[in-house]
Order: structure tokens, then C-alpha cells, then sequence
């Protein structure tokens, strides 16, 4: 048992420094895409299961052949990447360190109290991330990328995205 979860911290380790193509601030791991590794050919090969933050995910292909090459640049072989769909992806998989990372490059994090209230079909309560005020309103429903939706501070005037819950 220790070493599969050697093996599996070894591989996150690795997977840790994934960049997200859209948002470049958050590496696969914060995501929460990683949906499970196991080892191959006695550990000398990798398969790893991502799962998209929505269906349809334009990223998905990019964040496969970046988690292929950073673990082939490590000497794993063979690699074998796959997605799935179920179960879908949910904002609860985002580490809290990625929302805080998302918070600082200035877009609104999920939160849980938001998603119960997108699950209502409520307005979420979106806190601006550049001056911290609760005066939002959502401009449309689609931000910079789909997985986002546009909102304005009407108390510092700023635009900026928020990763919507799911």
C-alpha cells in the first residue's frame, strides 16, 4: 500500500506544476481535474484519468498532451491519459489554495454557500476580488471563457470574471 501512495505522490508531484491553459495561474492540481493514477508496466508507466470542468472543454486536449510530456519528461512509459465525464466535475474538487490563487490574479472563486444558491436558481453573492465589496452584478453569463461568467464591482467599477460553481 505505501508504494502506491509513493507512487501517486510522486505523480501529483509532477502533475503539480500542469499549468491550466486557460487560466494559467492554477496548475491541473488545484483544479482538481486528477481523478486518478495508477501505475503501468510495474511503475514505469502511468495512467491518468482528468475529468473537465464542463463537458466540451476547449482546454482538455492542451491539458492532456502537458500532463503526456511533463510525465515523459520524467521517464514515465508508457503514459496513458484519459477523460472522463462521470462524475462531473464540481468546483468542491478546487483545492482551497487554487481559489485563493484564483482570488489574487483577480477572479471571483467558487464558493460552497454560492453553489447552494446557484443549485436554488439564486443569484449568487459574488465578492469583488480586486476590492473585496458584495455590490456585484452579473454582466453576462459568460466571461473570458465559458467556464466563467462576467461581473462589475458597483463600488469600485472593475470588471471581472468568476469561476462559476458546479
Amino acid at each position: 500500500m505505501t508504494e502506491v501512495a509513493t507512487f501517486e505522490d510522486n505523480i501529483r508531484s509532477i502533475l503539480a506544476e500542469v499549468k491550466d491553459p486557460e487560466i494559467p495561474v492554477l496548475t491541473v492540481e488545484d483544479l482538481g481535474i486528477i481523478r486518478e493514477i495508477r501505475p503501468l508496466n510495474d511503475g514505469r508507466g502511468v495512467h491518468v484519468v482528468i475529468t473537465p470542468t464542463y463537458s466540451g472543454c476547449p482546454a482538455m486536449n492542451m491539458i492532456e498532451m502537458q500532463v503526456r510530456a511533463a510525465l515523459e519528461a520524467e521517464d514515465y512509459d508508457p503514459v496513458e491519459v484519459t477523460t472522463s465525464i462521470s462524475p462531473a466535475w464540481t468546483t468542491d474538487w478546487m483545492t482551497e489554495e487554487g481559489k485563493s490563487k484564483l482570488k489574487e490574479y483577480g477572479i471571483a472563486p467558487p464558493t460552497t454557500k454560492k453553489r447552494q444558491a446557484a443549485l436554488l436558481g439564486e443569484e449568487p453573492d459574488v465578492e469583488c476580488p480586486h476590492c473585496g465589496s458584495h455590490n456585484t452584478e452579473v454582466s453576462s453569463q459568460y466571461g473570458s471563457t465559458p467556464c466563467k461568467a462576467l461581473y462589475k464591482c458597483l463600488d469600485c467599477l472593475e470588471p471581472f470574471d468568476y469561476f462559476k460553481c458546479h
